[in-house]
């Protein structure tokens, strides 16, 4: 289906994880693998030489922003961050996702309280995705004790270099006992499906692109790239789920679907039929981790009204999802005045909070809301 957001938003998603965990190396991977999408990247090194901007290969013009000194929440106030996500999300650059790469001394937490502080009606957020060396885990854990919390905030955590190890199945189940209900995929060279992370524009000719198809041709950063009997696996990965309904859903059944997201569901996105409960609007919703927002828009004159739900994550139950979206359907749905109190607390308001939260989960006591409130 096609999908999109109303407004038209781009995802910000925060790249994260200890120094040599291969964040770049999953960065320019994803450069590499967009199709036809543009990734707008914003690369934050530790030190005086911009040794990890200078790694993104072929990042031209102004879809790169480069930041020195150190941790992005100490370079930059959430004002300057604002200013430097106005010049990705500019119309003109034709940005698709903007992903910041984050220095391996930053601290996480607070890069997403920034991205969900921010008043850029254009953005919205698109998930922390945590990097880990599955060869060097233990050893990262012993003197990075603090990467269990991380993992915990973690909206998708990528174990990368599991061909390094023997041990990789057990730092797989060691990874996911640290994490709330989040999806967990292994990679080598940080081969991972962009499709988990943004909607990929089908493939077309990159005018102006951030395209460095030429130079990896060659060596990427942790060795030969394989574009032949990889690339056509990157999707056993992960896991989707697709749902359409010809009967409108009752908010009453589905917001609490949607509060008790089952472990390694990753994203959702798609549209809502509310029926009487909402005659007016169908629903679009954008879920990632636990964020979750839905954009109310007005049906078209001549349009169709159905939910259409894709549901993406890493060792998902397809049936399960499938037959728990299907209970909330009402074939008799009668609208009430609290009928849909439970989405509307999802919904941005005009000055860019919501009625509640947009952070839903355990990890509600870490996290304030999309306004980043305290």
């Amino acid at each position: 289906m096609t999908q999109s957001r109303t407004p038209q938003q781009i995802p910000v998603v925060v790249l994260a994880g200890f120094l040599g965990s291969g964040k770049t190396t999953l960065l320019n991977h994803l450069l590499h693998r967009s199709g036809g999408s543009r990734i707008g990247a914003i690369v934050n090194d530790f030190g005086s030489i911009e040794i990890d901007a200078m790694a993104v290969a072929g990042a031209l013009g102004d879809s790169t922003v480069s930041l020195g000194n150190g941790c992005l929440c100490c370079a930059v106030d959430a004002g300057e961050l604002d200013g430097y996500l106005e010049r990705l999300a500019r119309p003109s650059t034709g940005i698709d996702v903007i992903v910041i790469e984050a220095s391996g001394l930053a601290e996480p937490q607070e890069l997403v309280r920034m991205v969900l502080a921010s008043e850029h009606p254009g953005i919205v957020y698109g998930g922390l995705v945590e990097v880990v060396d599955a060869a060097e885990f233990d050893e990262t854990r012993t003197r990075h004790p603090e990467i269990d919390r991380h993992l915990a905030l973690a909206d998708l955590v990528v174990v990368n270099k599991a061909d390094r190890t023997p041990d990789a199945g057990r730092v797989l189940d060691l990874v996911r006992s640290l994490t709330d209900r989040t999806a967990v995929v292994p990679a080598t060279y940080g081969r991972i499906d962009p499709e988990l992370l943004f909607d990929c524009r089908p493939d077309e000719e990159r005018v102006g692109q951030l395209s460095f198809d030429d130079l990896h041709r060659q060596e990427g950063p942790d060795g030969p790239e394989d574009h032949g009997d990889h690339a056509g696996h990157l999707h056993t990965a992960y896991d989707s789920v697709s749902f359409v309904s010809e009967v409108p859903l009752d908010p009453r059944r589905l917001t609490p679907f949607l509060d008790s997201r089952p472990e390694g569901l990753y994203r959702i996105k798609g549209y809502v039929d509310f029926g009487p409960h909402d005659p007016v609007n169908r629903y679009a919703v954008h879920a990632v981790g636990r964020f979750l927002r839905f954009y109310p828009e007005p049906w078209g004159p001549a349009e169709e009204r159905r939910t259409q739900l894709v549901l993406i994550g890493s060792g998902i139950d397809a049936a399960t999802l499938a037959k728990e979206l299907r209970a909330c359907e009402d074939d008799a749905p009668h609208a009430d005045e609290r009928g849909m109190w439970g989405v509307l607390r999802y919904v941005q308001d005009p000055d860019g909070g919501t009625a509640d939260e947009a952070w839903t989960g355990p990890a509600e006591e870490s996290w304030t809301g999309p306004a980043g409130e305290s």
